[in-house]
Parts: structure tokens; sequence; C-alpha cells
């Protein structure tokens, strides 16, 4: 079987993409594809691990957790989402080291699963908003001691896949920038589903719905419909050119009140990051989804 987990940056985004997932549940079963509810698996999963102590599962732990999860039913592609599961925004810090716990959580779920075929699908998030957005879900009040001693200069997520990937070597690796989301959005769903290629799915623009004025998102499905795309990349430069003129502010731009953050440091922290996107995209072992 094909176990799926996705893994983000940003838990809205994260939220949305399996409530667009769990749109296309009939589609997906007629191709053996399960997207149980996320109520199936996440304390279920998190639980298991707990026990287990770093250690191997219990003979049958397996079998278990998917007649659990599945309903008693069957499938060749089981995909789950749980932006928290590597850690909780608490804990992204712990012992100055980011995501200091990923390889237990990582190599704990490939003993689960250890004749399947494991996939992780990662969103990635520039740091300058990724650390202020988990810090203020955090409940440290001050940013030195949540940081733990970890320089946000030197976070870098290329680092993070590479622990992944040798805690759970077999496991295939799937990544994509947070930044591209409303871009890649239908593509992402078909990423994570593994669908055929030629199916019709739903929810392809759920994001840009939810970050598009009303009145943008109905003018760019008109044109959509009288200007019917030819590729990819054509549609998304469409999409592009509906974004920069009815992106909803409050939904695409972000407020980095934070103590010490200044215009500097994000632009330090967002050039450190791009550098490091382009490294994550030649890693070994590593799919990147680009727009």
């Amino acid at each position: 079987m094909q176990i799926v987990f996705h893994i983000g940056a940003n838990a809205t985004d994260g939220e949305r993409l399996i409530k667009s997932l769990l749109k296309n549940v009939d589609t997906f079963a007629d191709q053996g594809i399960r997207v149980p509810g996320p109520g199936k698996y996440r304390k279920l999963i998190r639980e298991t691990i707990m026990a287990m102590g770093g250690e191997l599962p219990a003979p049958g732990t397996r079998e278990t957790l998917l007649r659990s999860i599945l309903d008693g039913g069957e499938a060749d592609r089981l995909v789950m989402s749980h932006s928290i599961f590597l850690a909780v925004p608490n804990q992204i810090f712990d012992g100055g080291v980011f995501y200091g716990n990923a390889e237990m959580k990582v190599s704990s779920l490939a003993a689960l699963f250890p004749e399947d075929q494991l996939e992780f699908h990662i969103g990635l998030r520039n740091p300058a908003t990724f650390i202020p957005a988990v810090f203020e879900q955090a409940v440290i009040p001050d940013i030195g001691r949540y940081l733990a001693g970890v320089d946000p200069l030197e976070v870098r997520w290329s680092e993070l896949l590479v622990r992944i990937r040798s805690a759970a070597p077999r496991a295939r690796l799937t990544v994509w920038c947070n930044e591209d989301t409303p871009l890649i959005w239908a593509q992402l769903i078909r990423e994570l589903s593994g669908v055929d290629p030629l199916t019709r799915i739903t929810g392809g623009f759920d994001l840009l719905a939810a970050i598009m004025s009303e009145d943008g998102m109905r003018r760019f499905l008109a044109y959509l419909k009288s200007h019917p795309p030819q590729t990819e990349s054509q549609k998304r430069r469409v999409i592009a050119a509906f974004l920069d003129k009815y992106a909803l502010t409050e939904e695409v731009e972000e407020e980095l009140d934070l103590e010490g953050w200044t215009l500097d440091l994000v632009q330090e922290l967002t050039r450190r990051y791009e550098a490091d996107v382009g490294r994550i995209a030649s890693l070994p072992g590593v799919t990147f989804v680009a727009p």
C-alpha cells in the first residue's frame, strides 16, 4: 500500500488542502485511493508513536491501525494530513534544534508501515513569516526563549529534509513552497492523491476562492471559460495576473509585528530562504513542485 502523509508549514493551508481532497472521496475511491477524515487517524497515530517510545511497534500494530483508519475497508493508497505531526508550535525549537524530534517521528511512522511505500508531502515556508506565525501560536511569551538559542538566520529547510531522508531512506519526499500554493493548488491535490492525470478533480481553485475577492473570482472563472488555457503554465500565468489585481490584502499580506524583526532581517531571511529552496530543488530523492 502507498501511505501518504502531508505535513505543511502553514496549518491553515493544510486544513484547506485536506478539505479539497475530501471533496473528491468518491472519485478517488474508484481508483483505490482513500482519504479518511482527520479524526480517524491524527490522535490515533500520535498516541501510537508516543507509546512506541522510539522502539519498534508491537506485532500487528499496522493491521490494527489500518483497520481503524479504513473502517475495515481496503485501499491501494491512503492519504493523510497533519500539519503539526513533526511538532506542535511550542516544541518546534526544543533543545535548540529546528524540529529536533523529526527523526524520531519519521522513523517511527516508517516502522509502523515497514512494507508499505511511504510518502511525505511537505509544504515549506519563508522563516521570515513562519517563525512569527508559530511563535504567535505558542504559549512561550519571549521570542528568545522560544527559539532556544536557534539563530533564525541559520534555519534551513534543506537540512531538515536531509535529516528526514536519513531517518526514512525508503520514503519519497515531495516538497513545495507555501508561497506558491495559489498557483499549484490543483497539482498538489493530484500529487497527494496520486490520481490518474486525466481524472477530473474538484477543489482545484479552493485556495483562490479564499484569498481573492468574489468579483475577482467570478471574473477569473469567466475568463477561463472564454479563454481556456492550453497548458498548465498558461493557467498559472492567468492565476497570477488575477491575484495581482483581485487578491484580498488581509489574506496575502502578513504584518510582522515581532520584537527584533527588522526589515533588514526579513530581507536577509528571505534571501537565504530562496537560496535554500534552490538547494532543495536539487536534493537527491526529493521531488520539488514549482509553479
